[in-house]
């Protein structure tokens, strides 16, 4: 059984073609895209990406309308070449020409943050907690150095971790 977003994306191709009587080439498609962005076209790449939870989470306006932007993005590229705005009168056109839909730039989906872990690092001059990425933390492990603003003395890991 097939995908219904692999199907959507290829009837809104088809409905394109009906609407500018001329053939489209078709994208790779993926579910590769994570954090806030519904969808992505790479125009030069041919290429969709989609965010598989807010898919999941949003299924019904995802399959219509996130879809329909993304393969918009496409078909215009297709159409009228580079040198048009990602959402201007062309993009538009199609949105509202040929899939019916508001020519909304932005999806309202709810996001939800996934939780980071922090690492607490300490100045010996006032105590204070600084809040190291795992990323800071690792930097320090391979041997570099943050001093305090104030006392300009190495900040010291405490041990301590917290999700924010």
């Amino acid at each position: 059984m097939s995908d219904p977003l692999f199907e959507r994306v290829e009837h809104c191709f088809t409905q394109a073609e009906a609407f500018f009587k001329r053939p489209f080439r078709r994208p790779v498609v993926s579910l590769a895209l994570r954090g806030q962005k519904a969808g992505v076209a790479h125009l030069h790449e041919n290429k969709l990406r989609f965010n598989a939870q807010l898919y999941r989470e949003n299924s019904e306006d995802f399959l219509r309308q996130t879809v329909a932007h993304e393969v918009a993005h496409l078909v215009a590229h297709q159409l009228f070449g580079e040198r048009i705005a990602p959402h201007g009168a062309e993009w538009q056109l199609i949105m509202r020409g040929v899939y019916e839909l508001p020519p909304q730039r932005c999806h309202s989906y709810e996001i939800k943050r996934r939780q980071v872990m922090r690492y607490i690092y300490r100045c010996p001059c006032e105590g204070s907690d600084f809040a190291f990425t795992a990323q800071r933390h690792a930097m320090v492990r391979q041997g570099r150095r943050y001093l305090c603003r104030t006392c300009r003395q190495v900040l010291v890991f405490s041990g301590e971790t917290r999700h924010e």
